[in-house]
């Protein structure tokens, strides 16, 4: 395993539970704010879209281990969802947001990230790297 992929692993792992542990622990009011406010949404969208940018020229790797995969799809959801950001408007982003039902449902929501998230951290620590 590369040591890009193990420490990818580890920081978006760890940054991934972390966040969503404090979305828990705010509840879905937190949410709700910042899905109201037009530009701390464009500020989130610029910040989504470097990241993801990021992962995906320095980890574009579909092959080897589900690590390496699970990483670079990570990176591509985390692009895809800055471009989303940017590219909807506000007002449908309001839209979207009331109809999933969010406020009732927030941590079936946040499932999927945090699953990712033990994936990555468990994964990235537990691999074994190889070269230099």
């Amino acid at each position: 395993m590369s040591r890009l992929t193990i420490y990818l692993a580890r920081l978006l792992g760890l940054f991934i539970i972390i966040l969503v542990g404090g979305l828990l622990v705010r509840g879905p009011a937190l949410i709700d704010a910042a899905v109201a406010s037009a530009p701390l949404m464009f500020t989130y969208a610029i910040i989504s879209l470097a990241l993801g940018l990021a992962l995906v020229l320095g980890h574009n790797v579909w092959s080897g281990d589900a690590l390496p995969v699970v990483v670079t799809l990570t990176g591509w959801l985390i692009l895809a969802k800055g471009l989303a950001l940017l590219l909807i408007t506000q007002d449908s982003l309001t839209r979207l947001y009331a109809g999933m039902g969010y406020d009732a449902h927030f941590r079936l929501f946040l499932a999927p990230s945090f699953l990712i998230g033990l994936y990555l951290t468990w994964a990235g620590f537990t691999a074994k790297r190889s070269g230099a």
